[in-house]
């Protein structure tokens, strides 16, 4: 059997403030940031919109995209972003949250 971890970005707003993590249950994860049930950035920054995401089989390769992503430059997440996502949609409101 696979797990499927997700690598994801959320945003403040269009050009926000920008937050990189990895979850296993991506449905719960935007649930606990959208209801500030953690403690931490963002919910001090307001950060709850997921812009992108992507699904990768094991949990050593989200790490590892996850590890490349934040070395990134802005410039270069926010290209990703809106190459996916121009409109900077909640991707969230796809999920049951």
């Amino acid at each position: 059997m696979t797990n499927t971890y997700y690598v994801y970005i959320l945003a403040s707003k269009r050009n926000g403030t920008l937050y990189i993590g990895v979850t296993n249950d991506l449905e719960r994860r935007l649930y606990e940031h959208k209801n500030n049930l953690i403690e931490g950035f963002t919910g001090k920054y307001n950060v709850h919109r997921l812009v992108y995401y992507e699904d990768v089989n094991d949990i050593h390769s989200a790490l590892q995209r996850e590890k490349q992503f934040k070395r990134w430059t802005r410039k270069w997440k926010i290209e990703l972003i809106e190459k996916e996502n121009p409109e900077w949609r909640d991707l969230g409101d796809d999920f049951a949250t």
